[in-house]
């Protein structure tokens, strides 16, 4: 029994020492604060609270309680429990201890992790001020203030924006969601443009059969002054679900009407209506619906969104990069989309033009879709066949069957044109284009070229069928240097020069608004010049190049009979301002073939020159934005050989002035 009773003795001196070299322990507050009770119990009274990083040394443990420290005098216990997120509230590591010096080692070596005594494995929180944010920590959940969505973060943070400021973030503009109880990414975007111009122009006005007011008014043309006001308001009304910062949106709602108010004045009654009674000024106004479309996102086909997208509706449309085949607003459906990162981009799409309202150019939906549709199908490489050039090839076929007769908003005859024998005719047409824009080097370049062919049932010249070949071209090379943009523009459209064989060479557009040689700006483009019929016949369109003997160019019907077009001109865009642009052009212009204008006119034209058209105008943007936008232009057409005998020595040199206002929301 003496051995056993020493040897219990030896076990317990043992553990003595060990529990004597054990380090004291810690305790680091995780969680926000803890209570300090006088028992360990939960419904102990609470002595104090312990604030998030308070460290305490633990004197006794009893389970998941410990006894701290309170002062010199008092103790209390602390519980460790799961907090919120499911960590600790609090956590127990060794205390720091001295370090110790092996016997057979000088001087002192620091202690290692693992060891009794040396720096603990947990990292140890400093004391924090509580004068001070406290610092995050590694294993609690991150503390955030709920926001309404991610858009309006700064709308949390205390930025407000009033709801009418679109330089800021503004829920008109889609910078914010709404609706969001139909969805969370819906958006509002809602655009406002008034349009305001004023033109003075001179140009050959008809004299009226039925009245004569001033000398000359026996002649064929009289007096040209004309002055024209016109104020459009356009609303942009658009919904579209999904995030468009980096992928396309699921869909899009599209509603833009169109309000427009336009004054005109002439020296020449009969000119403006067909009733000379109603006199020499027409004050009109009217609604058009530009576009009413649903958009749909089908799918995507990559993972950088390559898409395939579907749109129904009343919706723009520009076939080229100028605008010199078809640019139009019709109702349709359009499958169009985009593979290899954007690299190749498609369009198929089926149209219906609607009747337009003569005197503001816009949709008349309430008189319904015309017999003339356009169905067409373009394909788009970028950096094809340079880098930097982006290269399309299209086909458009018109179909056009507006075989009853149509009167414009002013009485004249549209359709059939007043030409021939007056009768209604049917054709199709089908356009095998190439075009390009994009730059080769240090060059700029845009390009467009189209073959014609098809059929048409009766020509009112040639009083049968005829069959359609004919061919365009246009180009603009231009070069930057410094401010100064230099271009030089070319543009050939085939001509007619026999009216009364069963082909019809002469090339016509659907419906075009060239970008070139001055564009709008230009007088030989922006004003259509009447020809015969009392201005029933126009040699040329409005804001239309070719001279394509058409009725009106958005009411009438293509006609493939016509002299065609060459003309060659040089310009320059000068941006002489950030925020002040000058640009002028100079263009030679003459028939290709004269024939087809002998046989309405029952005169010889001694050439085909039609004349120089030269025109300067200025872009100003007095805010170097997109809100305000001042233009302002002069045109002047200097008569060629074939000009002066078709509209007499009598009308000098036509011009237009026009001042132009645009203000955008």
């Amino acid at each position: 029994m003496a051995y056993k009773t020493a040897f219990s003795f030896g076990v317990a001196a043992v553990l003595v020492a060990v529990a004597a070299q054990a380090a004291p322990q810690q305790l680091q507050v995780l969680a926000v604060t803890v209570p300090v009770r006088a028992e360990p119990s939960a419904k102990s009274l609470p002595l104090a609270e312990l604030s998030r990083g308070a460290m305490v040394g633990i004197l006794e443990q009893r389970g998941d309680w410990y006894k701290v420290p309170l002062d010199a005098q008092r103790a209390g216990w602390i519980q460790m429990v799961p907090a919120e997120y499911g960590e600790m509230t609090i956590e127990v590591f060794d205390a720091p201890g001295a370090a110790r010096a092996p016997e057979a080692a000088d001087g002192i070596t620091p202690a290692r992790p693992g060891a009794n005594a040396g720096v603990p494995q947990l990292a140890v929180l400093p004391a924090i001020d509580p004068s001070q944010v406290p610092p995050p920590q590694a294993n609690l959940p991150r503390e955030s203030l709920p926001i309404a969505d991610r858009w309006r973060l700064m709308q949390t943070l205390g930025f407000k924006f009033p709801w009418y400021d679109p330089y800021n973030q503004n829920a008109l503009k889609a910078d914010l969601p709404v609706l969001k109880q139909y969805a969370p990414d819906l958006f509002f975007n809602l655009g406002v443009v008034s349009d305001s111009l004023l033109e003075l122009r001179r140009l050959p006005t008809p004299v009226a059969g039925q009245i004569g007011i001033a000398p000359g008014a026996n002649d064929i043309f009289g007096r040209g002054q004309q002055t024209v006001m016109v104020q459009n308001l356009i609303l942009n009304l658009g919904l579209i679900k999904g995030d468009t910062t980096f992928r396309p949106p699921d869909y899009e709602l599209r509603f833009v009407p169109v309000f427009n108010f336009n004054r005109a004045l002439v020296q020449e009654a009969g000119a403006l209506r067909i009733d000379p009674s109603q006199g020499k000024r027409r004050t009109d106004n009217f609604v058009g619906i530009q576009e009413m479309f649903a958009d749909v996102h089908l799918r995507n086909v990559s993972d950088r969104y390559d898409f395939d997208s579907l749109r129904v509706g009343i919706q723009p449309f520009t076939n080229d990069f100028r605008g010199f085949l078809f640019q139009d607003s019709p109702f349709g459906v359009r499958l169009f989309g985009n593979r290899d990162n954007n690299r190749w981009q498609y369009n198929i799409a089926a149209f219906a033009r609607f009747e337009k309202d003569s005197n503001s150019g816009l949709n008349a939906v309430g008189k319904g879709l015309r017999k003339d549709q356009v169905y067409l199908a373009n394909l788009y490489r970028q950096d094809w066949p340079w880098v930097g050039f982006t290269s399309q090839a299209s086909v458009v076929h018109n179909r056009n069957a507006d075989t009853e007769k149509a009167y414009d908003t002013n009485g004249f005859l549209v359709r059939p044109a007043f030409l021939g024998d007056l009768r209604s005719h049917r054709y199709h047409v089908t356009y095998l284009g190439y075009s390009g824009d994009g730059h080769i080097g240090a060059w700029n370049l845009s390009t467009a070229t189209y073959l014609a062919f098809g059929h048409n049932e009766h020509d009112p010249l040639a009083h049968g069928a005829q069959r359609i070949r004919a061919g365009f071209h246009a180009s603009e090379l231009s070069r930057d240097f410094s401010w100064i943009r230099a271009r030089a523009s070319l543009v050939l459209a085939s001509g007619d020069k026999d009216p009364y064989d069963n082909k019809s060479t002469g090339f016509d557009a659907i419906l075009e608004n060239p970008q070139i040689a001055g564009s709008d700006t230009s007088f030989s483009i922006r004003q259509g010049l009447p020809l015969i019929g009392g201005g029933g016949v126009a040699l040329s369109g409005r804001n239309g190049i070719l001279p394509s003997l058409r009725s009106s160019k958005d009411e009438g019907q293509s006609n493939f009979v016509n002299p065609g077009l060459a003309l060659v001109g040089v310009g320059a865009d000068m941006d002489l301002l950030p925020e002040l642009r000058v640009f002028g052009n100079v263009s030679y212009l003459r028939f290709m073939d004269t024939r087809v204008l002998e046989v309405l006119r029952a005169q010889a034209l001694p050439s085909k020159e039609m004349g120089i058209d030269l025109s300067v105008g200025m872009h100003w943007r007095p805010f170097y934005n997109q809100n305000v936008i001042i233009n302002s232009s002069v045109a002047a057409l200097r008569p060629g050989k074939a000009l002066k005998a078709l509209y007499g020595d009598k009308q000098g040199t036509l011009y237009s002035v026009l001042f132009n206002m645009v203000l955008t929301y």
